[in-house]
C-alpha cells in the first residue's frame, strides 16, 4: 500500500523500515489521528542491547515524533521463559537476579532516543514481570490458553524449524508466544495499545497477540514488522569477528561504535542513513549520490549522526576526532580504546597473542595466529611476524603506552595499571 494518510506510515515507508503490517488501512487511520500507541518487547538476555534492537527503537521514535504514543516494555516476565525465535537450542535459563541486573543495565538507553513524561506523546516503560509472574496457571489456561491452537502453534517458523532440525524444544519455550500474545492483551487492556512493532522473525508471536485480542474482546489490534537486517554482502547486521556492537558505552565504546558505522559497505550507506539516522531524506540522497573516495564523507556523516543519536554530540566528536588523529597523522589519541594490565605482566613478558585476545581484537590465539599469518596485526605499526613475541615495557612508547593493531581501522591501546 502507498500513499498513506499518517504521517508514521509514510516517514516508516520512505525510510525503509516496513516488511509486513496486518491491516495497513486500519493502522494508518489510527495513527493519523494520533491514536496509535504502540510497544516493542526488549527482554533482559545481556547486560546491553543491540544494533537491531537500534531499529526497533528508531520506529518507535518516529512513532512519537509523528505525534503518537511509544511503549517500551521490559521482558522481566518473559525473560524468565526464553525466546526461541531463530534459535537452535534452548536459552540458557537466567536467575531473576540476572535479568534484575540485566534489566537496570538496559534501562538507560531508551531516554537517549525517546522522551518519557507523562504526556499525551510522551513514552513509557513497563515490565511484563509485572502481570506474567501474577498469573495463575490454572486460570491462565482456562482464560487465555484455550484460544491457542497447538496445531497451528507447531506451523511458527520458531517451533517448526527447531522441529525439522530435530533440536529439542522445551515446553517452556513452547509457551513463549502465548506470553508474548498475552503482553499484548494486558498492554491494550491497561494504556489502549493498539500496535506492536518488531523485527520480521516476531511476525508470527505479534500477530498471535492480534488474535488473541479479537478472542478475549479488545479494539482490534495491529501487528507492524521491519525487515531482518542484512549487509549488502550478505553478514547480518551488528555482527562482526569480535562479536554483536552493543549500545552501552561500556560495551563497545562510543569511538567502537562510530568506527562501525564508518566502515560501512558503500552499498550500504544510504540504507543505514535512513534507517539509523533522523536527518532529512534530501540530505541523505545528497550523501547517497557520492561516489569514489567521496563516500567515505558519506560514511562520516552516518557515524557521526548514528553516535550522535546514541551517545550524545560531544562523543561522536571525539571520536571522528580520534580517528582522524590515527588515520590522517598515525598519532597515538588518548581517546582509542584502552586495556590496562599490570607491570607484573610488562615485567615477565606478555605473550603478543594473548595481548590481542586481551585487548578484544581477535576472539582467540588461533585467531591471532592466522592473522599474523596475513600481516594484519601490528605493534605499534610495525607488523608482527614472530607469533611468540613478547611485550615489555620496552615496547611503550612516549606516551607510555603500546598500540595494538589489526588491519589499518581497528587500534587498542595497551597501557599499564
Amino acid at each position: 500500500m502507498t500513499g498513506f494518510k499518517s504521517d508514521f506510515l509514510n516517514v516508516l515507508q520512505s525510510r525503509g523500515f516496513i516488511h509486513q503490517c496486518s491491516d495497513f488501512e486500519g493502522l494508518d487511520a489510527l495513527a493519523a489521528k494520533g491514536q496509535a500507541t504502540a510497544y516493542v518487547g526488549y527482554d533482559c538476555t545481556a547486560r546491553s542491547l543491540h544494533i537491531g534492537n537500534f531499529l526497533t527503537m528508531m520506529m518507535l521514535y518516529w512513532l512519537q515524533q509523528t505525534g503518537n504514543k511509544p511503549i517500551t516494555l521490559m521482558g522481566g516476565g518473559t525473560t524468565m521463559v526464553g525466546d526461541p525465535s531463530g534459535k537452535d537450542e534452548t536459552r540458557a535459563m537466567r536467575t531473576v537476579e540476572e535479568i534484575e541486573a540485566n534489566k537496570a543495565s538496559i534501562r538507560g538507553v531508551f531516554a537517549k532516543v525517546l522522551r518519557y513524561g507523562d504526556g499525551a506523546t510522551d513514552a513509557i516503560m513497563l515490565d511484563n514481570a509485572e502481570w506474567l509472574t501474577k498469573l495463575n496457571w490454572i486460570e491462565m489456561l482456562r482464560d487465555i490458553g484455550r484460544h491457542f491452537s497447538v496445531n497451528r502453534m507447531l506451523t511458527m517458523d520458531s517451533v517448526r524449524l527447531r522441529l525439522e532440525r530435530e533440536q529439542e524444544m522445551s515446553f517452556i519455550e513452547f509457551n513463549y508466544m502465548v506470553c508474548q500474545a498475552y503482553d499484548f492483551v494486558e498492554l491494550a487492556r491497561r494504556t489502549g495499545c493498539r500496535l506492536q512493532m518488531g523485527g520480521s522473525d516476531q511476525w508470527g508471536n505479534i500477530v498471535n497477540g492480534v488474535e488473541l485480542g479479537r478472542r478475549m474482546g479488545t479494539e482490534q489490534l495491529f501487528a507492524l514488522t521491519t525487515p531482518l537486517l542484512t549487509t549488502a554482502s550478505g553478514a547480518k547486521m551488528g555482527k562482526t569477528a569480535q562479536g554483536a556492537i552493543w549500545l552501552n558505552a561500556d560495551q563497545c565504546s562510543p569511538y567502537d561504535f562510530w568506527q562501525y558505522w564508518r566502515n560501512t559497505e558503500d552499498a550500504d550507506v544510504s540504507k543505514f542513513l535512513k534507517l539509523f539516522t533522523t536527518l532529512p531524506l534530501a540530505e541523505i540522497e545528497k550523501l547517497g549520490a557520492l561516489e569514489g573516495a567521496e563516500i567515505n564523507e558519506a560514511k562520516k556523516a552516518l557515524a557521526d549522526a548514528a553516535t550522535t543519536l546514541l551517545h550524545g554530540e560531544e562523543a561522536a566528536r571525539m571520536a571522528a576526532e580520534t580517528a582522524r588523529r590515527t588515520f590522517e597523522e598515525g598519532a597515538i589519541a588518548e581517546n582509542l580504546p584502552t586495556v590496562e594490565v599490570t607491570k607484573a605482566e610488562l615485567d615477565a613478558g606478555l605473550g603478543v597473542l594473548n595481548a590481542f585476545v586481551k585487548a578484544g581484537l581477535v576472539a582467540s590465539n588461533g585467531e591471532a595466529r592466522r592473522q599474523i599469518k596475513g600481516g594484519g596485526l601490528r605493534v605499534n605499526d610495525v607488523a608482527v611476524t614472530d607469533e611468540k613475541m613478547a611485550l615489555t615495557a620496552t615496547e611503550l612508547t612516549s606516551e607510555g603506552v603500546i598500540k595494538l593493531s589489526l588491519g589499518k581501522k581497528r587500534h587498542v591501546l595497551v597501557k599499564p595499571a
